[in-house]
């Protein structure tokens, strides 16, 4: 069997030394972005990506498709 496709791209991140991280991840089926973040490695948190409106942030999923 072929390498199974990932399902989340990683499209921005920025962090620093101590382990404080801040990633926006696109599901590439649904197109939904997400932001996770870390701090110091031992916490962490994962929420959609909203608009001012309220709607999640949605990036066209044809843009991923190979």
């Amino acid at each position: 069997m072929g390498k199974k496709a990932d399902r989340f791209l990683i499209t921005y991140s920025q962090g620093n030394a101590f382990g404080n991280h801040q990633q926006v991840w696109v599901d590439k089926q649904t197109g939904v972005n997400y932001l996770y973040i870390t701090r110091g490695g031992y916490a962490g948190g994962l929420t959609p990506l909203l608009k001012a409106d309220g709607t999640p942030v949605v990036t066209p999923v044809s843009r991923y498709e190979e």
